[in-house]
């Protein structure tokens, strides 16, 4: 289809139309160059639009992508899929704008807080790289503002579809996921959640604390003793215990077994031993099959 019939159809101005027109046909020239469109799943009529909203945004032009995503024929999910992908075979740098986002997902409030701790972050990233680093590191991708946004509403308590975040910023899964972790590490007050979950994999448990305090441990909170202390654990005390019991049950029965020995006749005494031996297995009687 042709890119001015389109550019009429999600309703550019006149004024604009011309100019965006003319730009997105030179993103379609370089894309037929480059790469072949139709492997990444992209059609004629979808390229057309994709490189009308390319333009657009370079542009600073209020794009409809609603009509467009209609228009295309195609789920959003997959009209970002095949944005992302036209992007990257372009060698556009997508832009993400902290203000679209806070409009595009109803969180307007959200706005200066990502604004501030984006700044505070960036100060702390390059504070902590060494000075031959620091020319190099670019904190304007649209990664960490996606996961500014995310981690800034999360702890507002708003919800945010993290899926769209990560399909608008053009990344990973993994790479939002760590770009997250460094912000929370390095912006805790900003970004954090003082009742977050931890991994309970990553967790030591209270364990090590107690092994700095030991004056502070008592076996009746549950606690325990080191090694070079006299007083065992629980286990094995009870574990004492039990075998203390059995020795004491043993040599009560030797003793009452020799004093029988002497008044009472064979028969009687192993009888008698049986019936002082601790069932250990109920009996069972076998019936008739």
């Amino acid at each position: 289809m042709d890119l001015s019939d389109l550019a009429s159809k999600l309703g550019f101005n006149p004024s604009e139309s011309k100019r965006l027109v003319r730009k997105a046909a030179e993103l379609r020239r370089l894309a037929d160059i480059q790469f072949n469109s139709s492997v990444i799943g992209v059609g004629e009529t979808c390229k057309a639009i994709i490189c009308l909203e390319i333009a657009a945004t370079s542009a600073q032009v209020i794009f409809d992508k609603k009509t467009a995503i209609r228009m295309s024929g195609m789920s959003e999910k997959a009209y970002n899929r095949s944005l992302i992908a036209m992007q990257n075979g372009l060698g556009v740098k997508n832009k993400l704008d902290i203000r679209e986002l806070g409009i595009q997902f109803g969180c307007i409030r959200l706005i200066p807080l990502v604004q501030k701790a984006l700044i505070l972050y960036r100060d702390r990233f390059l504070a902590a790289l060494p000075a031959s680093r620091r020319a190099s590191a670019d904190c304007t991708r649209p990664v960490f503002t996606a996961a500014a946004f995310y981690l800034c509403a999360k702890k507002q308590k708003l919800k945010v579809d993290k899926v769209k975040l990560i399909e608008l910023c053009g990344t990973s899964e993994d790479e939002f996921n760590s770009v997250s972790t460094s912000m929370k590490d390095l912006c805790f007050d900003q970004f954090g959640i003082a009742k977050e979950k931890s991994d309970p994999k990553k967790v030591k448990g209270n364990r090590d604390l107690l092994d700095e305090l030991p004056e502070k441990r008592r076996i009746e909170d549950g606690g325990y003793l080191s090694d070079d202390e006299d007083e065992p654990s629980l286990y094995k005390k009870r574990k004492r215990m039990d075998e203390h019991a059995y020795k004491e049950w043993k040599s009560t029965v030797m003793e009452s077994n020799n004093k029988n020995k002497e008044t009472v006749p064979a028969a009687k005494r192993t009888k008698q031993a049986q019936l002082n031996f601790p069932k250990l297995v109920p009996e069972t009687k076998v019936g008739a099959l």
